[in-house]
């Protein structure tokens, strides 16, 4: 059965999101796992992508297994760097650095 994203399971991943601290991030599937979801790391980007609907969180800070920021979203990689975050090469977060450790 296919998870559907309501209300409720957004306001959840946005909960988890604005704990991450400035200078770390998380993977979605880590947010996946936190809310009991360990499955749907798909369903933590949709959430994040329709973020705006909801209010202002940090979805900077959430990146993909390998530390991929967003491709197309230019802004990501300088607001992470504002923050501190490094980069092992143009696109990837140094996750043994800056990995949240929830």
């Amino acid at each position: 059965m296919k998870l559907t994203l309501d209300d409720d399971l957004s306001y959840l991943i946005y909960s988890v999101v604005e704990e991450i601290p400035k200078g770390y991030v998380a993977t979605y599937g880590q947010i996946a796992r936190l809310i009991g979801k360990e499955k749907n790391a798909r369903l933590v980007g949709r959430a994040l992508k329709m973020s705006f609907m909801y209010g202002n969180f940090p979805c900077h800070r959430v990146v993909n297994h390998s530390g991929r920021i967003t491709p197309g979203w230019i802004e990501q990689k300088k607001l992470l760097e504002k923050e501190g975050v490094t980069f092992k090469d143009e696109f990837h977060v140094d996750l043994k650095k800056h990995q949240w450790k929830e």
